[in-house]
Parts: structure tokens; sequence; C-alpha cells
């Protein structure tokens, strides 16, 4: 499974293809920070840990670019509140 998250900024959105299916996280740009409004998951993939997955590769891109993350997306909050090694990425 060779599924990598890349960063898609003329879509405003992080994006990931499993098994031919999309999954994204759409975020808008304030200064410095990407806001992480929505996270998309296509119905065919649920509950096989590719939002995780998913998440997971964000915030690895936030933290390679040197950005910092506004986390408004619901499942985001969730995932990154156990997940605290990207508490340093998460403001406001």
């Amino acid at each position: 499974m060779s599924e990598t998250v890349v960063d898609n900024p003329s879509q405003n959105r992080f994006e990931m293809t499993v098994d031919g299916e999309l999954a994204v996280v759409y975020y808008r740009q304030e200064g410095e920070a990407l806001v992480l409004v929505h996270t998309e998951v296509p119905q065919a993939l649920s509950g096989q840990g590719v939002g995780s997955r998913l998440a997971r590769g964000v915030f690895n891109l936030i933290r390679a670019s040197g950005r910092k993350a506004i986390v408004r997306c619901p499942f985001l909050v969730k995932w990154a509140s156990r997940h605290h090694d990207v508490d340093d990425l998460v403001v406001g």
C-alpha cells in the first residue's frame, strides 16, 4: 500500500488515493497557518483507518513545511487530541 498524502494547493486540500478512491482534507490559508476545515473519506473506505492515515500524513506535511494548523474539522480535532506528538503544530 503506497498511500502518500500530497498537498494540492490549487484545490486547497490534501489528498490521499486509496484503492482508486480519493480521501481529502480541505483547508484555507490564514497567514502562516492552515485552517483544516473538513475531512472526506469515501464510504467505500470507511472503517479501514484511512482517515487516521490521512490525518497523520497531513500533520507530517504541515510539520515539514514549517507551518502550523488551526483545526476546525471535528474528526481532526478528535484525532489530534489522541496524538500528542502534533500538539506543537496546533494553534488557535
